[in-house]
């Protein structure tokens, strides 16, 4: 009499056909496909499974499941650090912003993409002092389980990571990678963008309204990517968006603030931190953001695609600490004839 034959069960995992022993539960999975389970958020069949009932929950033939994590810059490892703090220190009082009842000392959020590794863009991230980055949420890499991940070299536990809905097209996308994101890393502060058409990557407001709308009911602190209009601002601040976002210019233009006057319009007019996201070039573009009275600025190609993206990192902390302090200090008024600063009379 011969050996049982073993079983096995066909899956869908990222998209690929996988086999697997049966029976088989979706902690075998992600220990046979060699993920750490604290690092991961498994989807199956379009329903979020709790990491903690991983366990529990078997398989069967034809389970399609997504498996994502966080990425951001690439993947090869390298030594560099970034440059030592040289500037003056003075006495004035700690500036500090709020959003969502979370305080932070830096205004600037930077994002973790376009990097030509981990390693520079832990770099970048340093010199920059923010506290804040953006992360996108992708597919596992199922073929190198031991491929380096962005929580190696940028600690979620000591950098605030907000997770983005980046390339999402529609407010269903958008909602169903935020609910895994929260699902593989626990955070309900979010970054929302919903966008229009891929040549612009103009916001689609209609789909980011209900998208708001949506995220808002259930949990999540969505900080909100924008045009730059005061109605939009402020339909999304009743909507429920804990910050409004206003694009400065095209995602990835570097073109800088194209209309200053409907940013300082939705500064006036907001109830929630307004920041400035996408479009910054250099350091005056977000001195100039700063200036307008923005609560801060998010960035990334501007500092991920310089020549040297850790020094235009700390070009771009000292710009937005620069246009903050101006801002604070009350600029003087404008005229339209000269004025001297030396006086007149008792000339020789």
């Amino acid at each position: 009499m011969g050996l049982p034959m073993s079983t096995e069960i066909s899956l869908i995992v990222n998209g690929e056909p996988r086999r697997i022993a049966a029976p088989a539960t979706l902690a075998d999975l992600v220990a046979t496909l060699g993920l750490n389970p604290a690092k991961v958020a498994v989807e199956r069949n379009a329903v979020i499974v709790p990491r903690s009932t991983l366990g529990q929950v078997a398989l069967a033939d034809g389970d399609v499941l997504e498996i994502v994590h966080f990425v951001g810059g690439g993947d090869t490892v390298v030594n560099e650090t970034s440059p030592k703090d040289t500037s003056p220190k003075d006495t004035w009082p700690r500036d500090t912003w709020t959003v969502a009842g979370r305080t932070f000392t830096s205004r600037l959020i930077v994002g973790t993409g376009k990097y030509k590794d981990f390693a520079q863009n832990a770099a970048a991230v340093a010199a920059s002092g923010a506290e804040i980055v953006t992360v996108a949420v992708r597919r596992v890499n199922i073929a190198d389980p031991s491929a380096p991940m962005l929580t190696d070299f940028i600690d979620p536990k000591k950098i605030t990571y907000l997770p983005n809905t980046a390339g999402c097209f529609t407010a269903d996308d958008a909602i169903r990678t935020l609910r895994l994101a929260r699902e593989a890393g626990g955070w309900d502060l979010v970054k929302l963008e919903v966008l229009g058409e891929a040549r612009t990557l103009y916001p689609d407001m209609r789909e980011t309204l209900k998208a708001t709308e949506v995220l808002a009911k259930e949990g999540f602190l969505p900080m909100v990517y924008c045009v730059d209009d005061p109605i939009a601002a402020k339909q999304l601040e009743e909507a429920g968006a804990v910050a409004v976002m206003p694009l400065g210019a095209p995602i990835g233009s570097g073109l800088g603030i194209q209309n200053r006057v409907t940013i300082r319009l939705i500064v006036e007019g907001a109830k929630v931190p307004v920041l400035v996201d996408a479009g910054v070039g250099t350091a005056s573009d977000a001195a100039v953001a700063m200036e307008l009275g923005c609560d801060g600025v998010l960035m990334n190609t501007a500092i991920a695609e310089a020549k040297d993206p850790v020094r235009m990192a700390r070009a771009m902390r000292l710009a937005v600490e620069a246009g903050r302090d101006a801002y604070l200090s009350g600029r003087m008024g404008t005229r339209k004839y000269a004025d001297p600063s030396s006086p007149l009379a008792g000339l020789i």
